[in-house]
C-alpha cells in the first residue's frame, strides 16, 4: 500500500512550513532513517527522515515552496512491490498545496501540532492508504493496521503514557478518527479510559474579551488593514518587507501574552564589585586546551543567569507556570535567554540552570547562541522554560521592560552596568551598577513574591561567592 508524505508539524506553534529542499529524488530507494527533505519553520532549518521503506515514487510539492499548510500531501512512496510509476494517493487523501485546492478540514478544536506534530523534529509524517480505498472511517472509530494498531499523534501517546491513559480504550476525534491530544485530555479528566458511546467534543474555553483599541500616533485606531495603514505615507517613502515565519510567530505570540498575561514590573539596582572580580579571577584561572584557547570565559550574563536559576529555586513558589486550570511548579530551574539574530530571536534554555556550574553555563551559551544564529535549534531547545534573560547591556541600554514569552511567567531584563556616585556609610562611593527588571504574570506571581524573587536575585549578584557553593 502506498505511503503518503505529509507536511510534518515540527514545533507546537507550527502551522506552515517552506519545504526548503529535497534530499531525495523520484526513483530513490527509501530506508528507514533517511533524510528526505529540510523543512524550513517559523524558527528553524531541519532535517526530517523517513520512518518506513520504499520507494520515492512522486514528489508532488517541488522544493522552494513557501508556506505548505501542515499536513498537505508533499509526495507519495511506493511500499515494496508496487510500481513507482502507477501509484497513486488514496480518494480521501489531503491535496498537495502546490495545486492551490483545498484539504480535509481537521476536526474542531485540533490544532495543527496535534494532529501531526513530531516532538524535536526527526521523523516526516505520514498514513497507510488501502488500494482500494473504503474512505474515512467514523470519527468515533481509531483505526489500525492487521495488526490492530492504534493511529495516534506523538504528542497524544506522549501525554498517555505520562497519565496512564489506555490508547486503546480512548475515542479519536482527530482525522479519519486519529487520537489527539484533546482525547487524551477528555479521557481523563472524565475519569475513566473506556470508550464512551459517542465522541464528545472538546468544550471550548471561554473567549476573552477584545482588547479595547488604542489610538495610535496621528489619532488613527489600532488594527487598521495594510491599505490603511499605506494611506498614512507618501508611496515612495517606505519599502514593503513581507513577514516570514519567525516575525508572524512573533508578532502574534507576544501580542497575546500583553492581551492575556497581566504585567506588572519590579526593578532593582544591583552593584557589581563583588561579581567582576571575582569574574576576573575565576577567568584567570581558567585552564587553557591544546591550542592554548581558555576552557572558558565567563561573561556578567552568565552570573546573571546562574543567579535567576537559583533565585527560583530559592523562592520555590515563583518557579511556576500557569497552565489555566492550574499552576505547575517546577524542582529545577529552566532559564530562557534571548538571543538576537537577523529579524527576529531564539530564547534557547538552560535546563536544570541552578544546578550547573558557570563555565557550564557559559559553554553550552556559546553553543546555542551560535546555532541560533544559523537557525539550527531544535525545538526542544528553545520551548519551555519559567523565566527568561533579556539582556540590552551590551547596547548601553540602562533600563527597560520586557514582554513575557508564554507560557513562560517572567522574564528579566537587564542593562547595562555603569559606575555611580552612592551613600555608604554617610560617605559618597562610587560603585558599578547594574539595573535589573522582573516583569512578572499576577496569574502566577503576587507582587510580594515576585519581590521576594528579584531580591534574591540581587542578593546572589552582590555576593557571587554564593553561586559557587
Amino acid at each position: 500500500m502506498p505511503i503518503n508524505v505529509l507536511m510534518p508539524a515540527l514545533s507546537p506553534t507550527m502551522e506552515k512550513g517552506n519545504l526548503a529542499k529535497w534530499l531525495k529524488k523520484e526513483g530513490d530507494p527509501i530506508k528507514s532513517g533517511d533524510v528526505l527533505a529540510e523543512i524550513e519553520t517559523d524558527k528553524a532549518t531541519m532535517e526530517v527522515e523517513a520512518i518506513d521503506e520504499g520507494v520515492l515514487a512522486k514528489i508532488l510539492v517541488p522544493e522552494g515552496t513557501a508556506d505548505v499548510p501542515v499536513n498537505d500531501l508533499i509526495a507519495i512512496i511506493a511500499s515494496e512491490g508496487e510500481d513507482p510509476a502507477s501509484v497513486q494517493a488514496g480518494g480521501d487523501a489531503p491535496k498537495a498545496a502546490s495545486n492551490g485546492a483545498a484539504k480535509p478540514e481537521p476536526a474542531a478544536g485540533a490544532s495543527a501540532a496535534d494532529q501531526n506534530t513530531t516532538p524535536g523534529g526527526g521523523h516526516m509524517s505520514y498514513e497507510r492508504i488501502n488500494a482500494a480505498p473504503e474512505g474515512a472511517q467514523p470519527s468515533g472509530t481509531p483505526q489500525g493496521d492487521s495488526g490492530g494498531r492504534v493511529f495516534a499523534s506523538p504528542l497524544a501517546r506522549r501525554i498517555a503514557k505520562q497519565e496512564g491513559v489506555e490508547l486503546g480504550a480512548v475515542q479519536g476525534s482527530g482525522p479519519h478518527g486519529r487520537i489527539i491530544a484533546r482525547d487524551v485530555q477528555a479521557a481523563k479528566a472524565a475519569g475513566t479510559t473506556k470508550a464512551p458511546a459517542a465522541a464528545q467534543p472538546a468544550a471550548e474555553a471561554p473567549k476573552a474579551a477584545p482588547a479595547p483599541k488604542a489610538a495610535a500616533a496621528g489619532g488613527a485606531p489600532a488594527g487598521l488593514t495594510t491599505d490603511q495603514v499605506r494611506g498614512f505615507f507618501a508611496k515612495d517613502s517606505y519599502e514593503e518587507v513581507p513577514l516570514d515565519g519567525m516575525r508572524k510567530t512573533i508578532a502574534k505570540r507576544l501580542t497575546e501574552a500583553m492581551q492575556v498575561a497581566p504585567h506588572f514590573y519590579l526593578t532593582v539596582d544591583c552593584e557589581l564589585d563583588a561579581l567582576m572580580k571575582l569574574r576576573e579571577t575565576l577567568n584567570g584561572s581558567a585552564g587553557k586546551d591544546r591550542d592554548g584557547k581558555p576552557a572558558f570565559k565567563l561573561s556578567v550574563n552568565d552570573f546573571v543567569i546562574k543567579a535567576m536559576g537559583l533565585a527560583l529555586t530559592r523562592v520555590p513558589a515563583a518557579n511556576a507556570v500557569w497552565a489555566e486550570d492550574r499552576i505547575l511548579r517546577f524542582k529545577n530551574a529552566e532559564v530562557g535567554v534571548a538571543v538576537a539574530i537577523d529579524g527576529g530571536l531564539f530564547t534557547p534554555v538552560i535546563r536544570r540552570a541552578n544546578e550547573k556550574t558557570l563555565s557550564t553555563i557559559s559553554n553550552e551559551m556559546k553553543d546555542f547562541a551560535a546555532r541560533a544564529r544559523a537557525k539550527k535549534l531544535k525545538p526542544e531547545e528553545y520551548q519551555g522554560g519559567v523565566t527568561s534573560v533579556s539582556n540590552l547591556g551590551m547596547f548601553g541600554i540602562k533600563h527597560f521592560t520586557a514582554v513575557i514569552n508564554p507560557p513562560q511567567s517572567s522574564i528579566l531584563a537587564v542593562g547595562a552596568g555603569e559606575k555611580r556616585v552612592v551613600v555608604k556609610d554617610g560617605a559618597p562611593a562610587v560603585v558599578q551598577v547594574m539595573t535589573a527588571t522582573l516583569s512578572c504574570d499576577h496569574r502566577v506571581l503576587d507582587g510580594a513574591l515576585g519581590a521576594e524573587l528579584v531580591s534574591a536575585f540581587k542578593g546572589l549578584i552582590e555576593n557571587p561567592m554564593g553561586m559557587l557553593v
